[in-house]
C-alpha cells in the first residue's frame, strides 16, 4: 500500500523512533510500513490519520487506485 508516512514525518523532523512512539508501535513498524513491506491495520490507520490531522486516504493509498 502507497503512502505518505515518511513524507509527513520528515515535515516534523521525526524520527522513526519518534513517530513508532506516537503511534504506540515499534520503530521496526514505522520502517516496515514506510517501505510498503507490511500495511497497517485498520486501527493503526486511523490513529496515524488523527496523529497528522489528515484522512486515511490522505496518507495511504490502495495500489489498485493508482
Amino acid at each position: 500500500m502507497k503512502n505518505r508516512l515518511k513524507v509527513l514525518r520528515a515535515e516534523r523532523n521525526w524520527t522513526q523512533a519518534k513517530l513508532a512512539s506516537e503511534l504506540e508501535v515499534s520503530r521496526q513498524t514505522v520502517n516496515a510500513i514506510e517501505k510498503e513491506k507490511f500495511d497497517p491495520s485498520l486501527p493503526l490507520a486511523f490513529k496515524a490519520a488523527r496523529l497528522f490531522g489528515l484522512s486515511i486516504e490522505d496518507i495511504f493509498q490502495d495500489e489498485a487506485q493508482s
